[in-house]
């Protein structure tokens, strides 16, 4: 395993970085400002931008930041949570989606990423709440496809199947995105949600061109009390992860590839350490 002590031998300008994305989450105390000049420092040349940060300094402010910058947009995070009974919760989520289709087509970014949403609150109907997530994805596909966005689903770990994600399996997330053209809806390859799934090779290779994101970062344990917070940095935890570089490779896909980490050590640290260890262990593990 690579020292997680060891100073990052990986300068800036390497060619080894060029599709390396820093995804907001895995600085999180970083704004937008910070963490486009953090990427600029450490020769990162994408970003993954979140839209709480974003909407703190505005969408206007935001591109020019970026494109002064020249940094990408690899993607924003996050769209969804499309499972609500009440119509006129299902009315908000929907218009709450296109404001977020809308934010990624102005920093061009070319896709928003779906967590679908768990169950409502008393519910136990699960086939149902899928079902009103297809019939959400329905809606946004097109207002998706005239802005130029495409909409790319993640399917999460299945632990957060209650609260978070309907959809568990890439199997499942690509059920879903099939019945759409594939420049509408696509796939989020994430490693900490995929890795444990036996049939995650097949489905990858079955992905193909609707990979419209490509995730990664490690599954630590004991899992902590908020289970949300078991990302770790790559090397920390259980995941190989250059088979799933390899696989997306294999299946076409030639988009950046985010590190995406929500731990709360790894946000503790000096943002700065946190992209050094980072592009270290991408260069290491994922390459």
């Amino acid at each position: 395993m690579t020292d997680p002590n060891a100073p990052s031998s990986i300068a800036p300008g390497d060619p080894r970085l060029a599709r390396l994305s820093l995804n907001q989450k895995t600085t999180n105390r970083w704004g937008v400002a910070e963490a486009v000049d953090g990427c600029v420092r450490a020769g990162i040349p994408a970003i993954g931008i979140w839209r709480e940060p974003l909407h703190d300094i505005g969408v206007e402010r935001a591109v020019k930041l970026v494109r002064d910058a020249g940094l990408r947009v690899s993607s924003l995070c996050r769209g969804g949570f499309l499972t609500a009974i009440d119509p006129a919760a299902r009315r908000r989520a929907l218009d709450d989606n296109r404001r977020a289709i809308d934010e990624a087509a102005a920093l061009g970014a070319p896709c928003l990423v779906l967590v679908v949403g768990g169950l409502p609150e008393g519910s136990r109907d699960l086939a149902g709440a899928r079902a009103r997530v297809a019939d959400a994805v329905a809606e946004l596909a097109p207002y998706a496809a005239a802005s130029g966005v495409r909409l790319a689903l993640e399917p999460l770990h299945p632990m957060y199947c209650a609260d978070r994600a309907v959809l568990s399996t890439l199997a499942q997330a690509l059920d879903l995105a099939e019945a759409f053209p594939v420049e509408q809806v696509g796939v989020v390859v994430d490693t900490f949600h995929v890795w444990w799934d036996p049939a995650v090779w097949e489905q990858i290779r079955r992905a193909g061109s609707r990979i419209a994101s490509f995730q990664v970062c490690d599954f630590n344990l004991p899992i902590p009390a908020d289970a949300l917070l078991a990302r770790g940095m790559m090397g920390d935890g259980v995941i190989e992860f250059r088979p799933f570089r390899e696989a997306v490779d294999a299946a076409g896909y030639t988009g950046d590839i985010e590190v995406e980490i929500f731990n709360a050590d790894v946000w503790a640290q000096d943002p700065d350490q946190v992209l050094a260890t980072m592009k270290q262990r991408y260069v290491d593990l994922v390459l």
